[in-house]
This record gives C-alpha cells, structure tokens and sequence, in this order.
C-alpha cells in the first residue's frame, strides 16, 4: 500500500518593504529542498502569473502558496511564499489567516535602522528601480531625497506596530527575527541558522551575490533635509535613526 506524500511544511518571510526579504529569499532558494515563491499577494510578481487569483478567498490563497505550488523544483521539503506589510492592508484579514495555517514558521526581515528602509523605499518609488543585480552596468545612483517630519514619524510608528502585530499573532518557538545588516554581513552564518529553524540540513552557501545594494552613501548625503530631521527627532526614541555612520546600504 502506498500512502500520499505529506505538504511540505510551510513558512513565511514577513517584512517591512526594503528590508532584504528579496535577498533573503534568493539565498534560500539555493538551498534543494526550499521553495519560496515571491510575493503571494503582488499582483505583478513573475512567480504568480495568474493575477486572477487575488480574487480568491484568504483561505484559498494559503493553499495556492502551500499545497500547489511545488511543481517548479524537485525534492521541496519546505514551501513558502514573502509577504511585505503594507499588502496585509491591503488584506486586513489575511495576517490572522495565516497565523491559522497549521506549522506555519514566520522569518521576520528587520532593518536596525528604519529611516534607511524608508529612504530606500522613497528612492525606488521616484526612480523606478527596485533591484540592482550583478549584471547590471552603469546603472546611476539613487536619487536624493526629502523626507517630511510627519512621513518619517508614521512609517517609524508603522514599522513598530508591524513587529508587535507579527511577534503577538504567532507562537515565538515559531518565529525568528533576522537583522538585515546581519543577514549581509554574514549570510552564510544567518542561512545556518534559518536552516535550523526551518528544520532543513544546513546549506553551504556559494558566496555568489546576484543582488547588489543600490545606494551606497550614508543618509546624510542621500537625504536633502537630513540636518533638519536629525534635529527634530534629537532626545526622543527616534534620534538613534540619525546617527552618521559609514554604514552602507545593503541589497533589497
């Protein structure tokens, strides 16, 4: 008597838009036994091409994520799909779905610093360029950018809550939070201990980078007010976000 193979078990890569959950995902693609399939709830992701299926039920989209979307590699113990904050908006119900989905495991993206993600975020949105890749030549720099109070004060406020709702809704046995400067700092030590928490044998990186970071200046080059921002936010929670650092801007 043969019995049906059993799903492969489920997990998730949540984030803030410009924490490297892109990059993160294409390290663990490498892996033979790890599917992740993009953004499940982005209309104009390649990996989806039948946008009709946003009309599904929440239900009805897990399942598509989880149980019938293998057939692109062989041998996939672990499915899963990315899902940035601002489309759980869009699908105010979809978060609590998801945290029903039996053996669901959640890799939380978080970037130490949120005004970097933020500047990221403003700089694709003007120029268009979401990824830069290692084949990519000649490719000129991210536009400099200004940033009002009020934008910087909700996407910081945004960004906390985001953490919270995701930290509240899943059991922590469950859930990993992965920094992203460590994640590009030492990617082969961060997929180690992703492929322990998934429950997958470890992956022996190839070293190979076929994203690239964008933006290379720190933020008081790349933001037109960053002089005024960092005297407004100086003494309060925030003001951590604007200390000058040769820190670099990391892959998306």
């Amino acid at each position: 008597m043969t019995y049906p193979a059993a799903p492969p078990e489920p997990f998730a890569i949540l984030g803030m838009p410009r924490t490297g959950t892109h990059y993160l995902e294409a390290l663990l693609n490498e892996h033979p036994n790890v599917l992740s399939n993009g953004e499940l709830l982005n209309p104009y992701d390649a990996n989806w091409p039948d946008k009709d299926r946003l009309l599904r039920s929440d239900r009805e989209l897990l399942e598509l994520a989880y149980l019938h979307s293998t057939a692109r590699k062989e041998k996939v113990t672990h499915v899963g799909c990315k899902i940035n904050e601002p489309q759980f908006k869009e699908r105010p119900g979809f978060l609590c779905e998801l945290a029903r989905w039996p053996g669901i495991k959640i890799i939380l993206v978080a970037r130490e610093n949120t005004l970097e993600s933020l500047r990221s975020l403003v700089q694709a949105r003007r120029s268009g360029h979401w990824l830069k890749f290692s084949s990519d030549k000649d490719v000129a720099p991210p536009p400099r950018v200004r940033l009002s109070i009020a934008e910087c004060e909700t996407y910081f406020k945004t960004t906390e809550d985001f953490h919270a709702q995701v930290q509240s809704s899943f059991a922590s046995s469950n859930t990993l939070m992965i920094e992203y400067e460590g994640l590009l700092g030492d990617p082969a030590g961060r997929l180690a201990t992703i492929c322990d928490f998934l429950g997958v044998a470890p992956l022996q990186h190839s070293g190979e980078v076929l994203i690239e970071r964008q933006e290379q200046r720190p933020l008081n080059e790349t933001l037109e007010n960053f002089h005024e921002l960092r005297v407004h936010f100086a003494g309060g929670p925030y003001a951590r976000f604007f200390e000058v650092s040769d820190m670099l801007e990391r892959p998306q």
